[in-house]
């Protein structure tokens, strides 16, 4: 069994800064690529940030030059530093994991989700 915690989200003001953090526990073997996703009210789930095991990101275009992924592999967690934060940003941030919990078995395991809410 394989479980996502979030936390780190929270009401802050346009233009002020949040980090979020997603720390994974339970039956690992290895932890392959790692990333947030978002939904706002009445829109699909959207791709944030990704990073790879090897360091590799990748970013929405909304969010290039604001948005900071990491990870701590020896800690099987997961960082998003948000920035320069936009109302738009408002939105519940999942995190996402591909997880291999034996020689035979790759899932994709999600977090509950946290709420990001920008306004003044």
């Amino acid at each position: 069994q394989v479980h996502l915690v979030e936390s780190g989200g929270g009401l802050v003001q346009p233009g002020g800064s949040l980090g979020l953090s997603c720390a994974a526990s339970g039956s690992i073997f290895r932890i392959y690529t790692m990333g947030w996703y978002r939904q706002a009210p009445g829109k699909q789930r959207e791709l944030v940030a990704t990073i790879t095991s090897g360091g590799s990101t990748n970013y929405a275009d909304s969010v290039k030059g604001r948005f900071t992924i990491s990870r701590d592999n020896a800690k099987n967690t997961v960082y998003l530093q948000m920035n320069s934060l936009k109302p738009e940003d408002t939105a519940v941030y999942y995190c996402n994991a591909a997880i291999r919990t034996d020689w035979t078995t790759q899932a994709d395991y999600w977090g509950q989700g946290t709420q990001v809410t920008v306004s003044s």
